[in-house]
């Protein structure tokens, strides 16, 4: 009876071994294979991220910031911030009751406000401004004074039409 016991010891021992060491290959396989899916995909992100960096430098172009040649006419006022400084201002006239004074339209599902601002350079702003219902873009131009005043210049316009 004895001997019968460790046989079947051994047979069971022997089965699980020999389980382990297939189970252990198929992982090993599938380990792998997840690796590799995995390299590919950091590799498409990798590629991502560049082509996403590539678009922001493209739009960044026509930026103040990014002007060396419009930062240097505004280097004797010595301001920390100048595009901050000019969107300031310009949503300052926002802050009269009514449409802004710069927006050429009467608004028609209420006041017409100047949203979003891109400060181009040294000269202009192109501005959207919206009613909540209707929206349009603006070209303004724009003169900071040495007293840190500023004039704002509309230059062009444009109210998009509602498309249903």
């Amino acid at each position: 009876m004895k001997k019968n016991i460790f046989l079947y010891l051994f047979v069971f021992a022997a089965l699980i071994a020999l389980y382990m060491i297939v189970n252990s290959g198929k992982m090993e396989r599938i380990n792998l294979n997840e690796i590799n899916k995995l390299r590919t995909e950091v590799e498409q992100l990798k590629d991502s991220v560049k082509t996403s960096q590539l678009k922001v430098l493209d739009m960044q172009y026509f930026s103040l910031e990014n002007n060396d040649d419009a930062l240097a006419y505004l280097d004797h006022l010595e301001l920390e911030n100048p595009t901050r400084y000019i969107e300031d201002k310009l949503l300052e006239t926002n802050e009269k009751k009514g449409d802004n004074p710069l927006i050429p339209y009467e608004g028609m599902n209420s006041d017409f406000k100047i949203n979003k601002i891109k400060v181009l350079n040294h000269k202009w702003i192109v501005a959207d401004f919206s009613d909540g219902q209707y929206w349009g873009d603006l070209i303004i131009k724009y003169e900071l004074k040495d007293d840190l005043g500023i004039d704002f210049t509309l230059v062009d316009h444009l109210l998009y039409s509602r498309s249903n």
